[in-house]
């Protein structure tokens, strides 16, 4: 994780700057001064008891006002500190629920909305998106401005004022008091600024914008907007570079919780369920009497005749293309499962003419599908196209009852297709 440069890395929150050095050291020797002057000049014989009355008098005075305005210092530490708090149970919640979103750009709209709640000063935001390869950026999600305007622009990581003030290193929280401004001195046309004034709701004039990096990498951006001016201030700072260390865990940790998730659960070359996967789908399939359920075993006719002539990556895409014409036709509304090799399962509502109508489809989609042996060449020819043999047996809740039978009736399909063929 590349870290961000603030305030952060000296291990503390806040700082003593020169003015409230001055001001602590200043405030009761002014008073002094102010009083000892006064009182002087109204009264030049005082006594010494009387003068050590007054230096007590005017000490008091002066430490009341430095206790308070220290005071003061630490309570807005202590909000400082609640809202650290705060980001910190946000992300680890989400990190917690991250199994419950679709999609990564689900998860980074639920991130944003934590962000912008997180963050005082904060009324809209987005997460920009950089492509490594190319450096385009995409936005993934928005508050309070039409993404759709955003993503008519279309401009890369250098044109970005994250990669402008940091010269290029995109390692630090920066902040732009001034968004017309600097939107006028970018390399962008007149009509891309207008859309990027115009997309908000209301006009942006402050903004913090942070580097979210991942297994080192630019990952994308994280803006917090507003429409007042000097809206973010130095807390505010610090507690978004903690916000974006503590999202890039959790975006990294959700892109690994799908990858595993992706491993046991789905067929790595079709990307439809695995067998295991639809095993579990199974014990939560639900029975509708009035249509019935079904048990469909499919399996390829030509598999071995594709991978004897063609070669097996030729055999892989033959599978690939049947599984892709499956997920076309019945995938929302069917479970589908790679069950090993070139067999495929699915389980279906009826009624079974539908299931039927719906196989022939397959089968004349099939015909128009050719698959081309993959070489180096220009001349690659298509060779024959792909067929199946399927059993369709009834479901009643006994998986390996109705499997013996579809799988039974799907072999005899087969069978009766080769003493055709001969």
């Amino acid at each position: 994780m590349t870290p961000i440069k603030d305030s952060l890395k000296k291990k503390k929150i806040d700082s003593l700057s020169l003015k409230a050095h001055l001001a602590l050291l200043g405030t009761p020797m002014l008073l002094l001064l102010i009083v000892w002057s006064i009182f002087f000049s109204i009264n030049p014989t005082t006594n010494s008891v009387a003068n050590l009355i007054l230096v007590a008098i005017i000490y008091l005075l002066g430490y009341s006002l430095s206790y308070y305005f220290h005071q003061g210092r630490l309570n807005r530490l202590w909000e400082h500190l609640q809202q650290v708090i705060h980001v910190s149970d946000t992300t680890f919640e989400l990190v917690n629920i991250a199994n419950q979103y679709q999609d990564e750009r689900a998860f980074l709209e639920a991130l944003l909305k934590k962000a912008v709640s997180s963050i005082d000063g904060a009324e809209m935001g987005s997460i920009i998106k950089v492509d490594s390869t190319t450096g385009e950026l995409q936005f993934e999600s928005t508050i309070g401005i039409d993404i759709d305007k955003l993503r008519s622009v279309q401009f890369n990581l250098n044109q970005s004022f994250e990669y402008k003030l940091t010269k290029g290193k995109c390692d630090r929280v920066v902040v732009i008091d001034d968004m017309a401004n600097i939107n006028a001195h970018s390399s962008l046309s007149a009509a891309e600024q207008d859309v990027l004034l115009t997309a908000p709701l209301s006009p942006i004039r402050s903004t913090l914008s942070s580097p979210i990096h991942i297994d080192g990498a630019l990952y994308g951006m994280l803006n917090l907007d507003s429409a007042r001016a000097k809206a973010f201030s130095h807390y505010d700072r610090n507690l978004v570079a903690i916000l974006t260390h503590e999202a890039a865990n959790a975006i990294a940790l959700y892109q690994k919780g799908r990858q595993i998730n992706l491993l046991a659960n789905y067929d790595s070359l079709t990307e439809l369920y695995n067998r295991q996967r639809f095993e579990q789908g199974v014990k939560q399939w639900k029975i509708k009497p009035h249509f019935g359920s079904y048990l469909i075993v499919l399996d390829l006719d030509n598999l071995k005749v594709i991978n004897d002539n063609y070669g097996h990556q030729t055999g892989d895409k033959a599978i690939q293309s049947f599984a892709k014409i499956l997920k076309q036709n019945w995938h929302k509304q069917h479970l589908i499962a790679r069950y090993g090799g070139d067999e495929f399962i699915a389980l279906c509502h009826g009624p079974k003419v539908q299931i039927e109508a719906d196989l022939q489809q397959l089968e004349r989609t099939l015909l128009d599908t050719e698959i081309t042996q993959p070489t180096s060449t220009a001349d690659a020819q298509p060779h024959s196209t792909i067929s199946f043999s399927y059993g369709i047996a009834n479901y009643h809740g006994h998986l390996d009852a109705s499997f013996k039978i579809a799988d039974k009736m799907m072999y005899q399909n087969k069978r009766l297709k080769q003493r055709a063929a001969k």
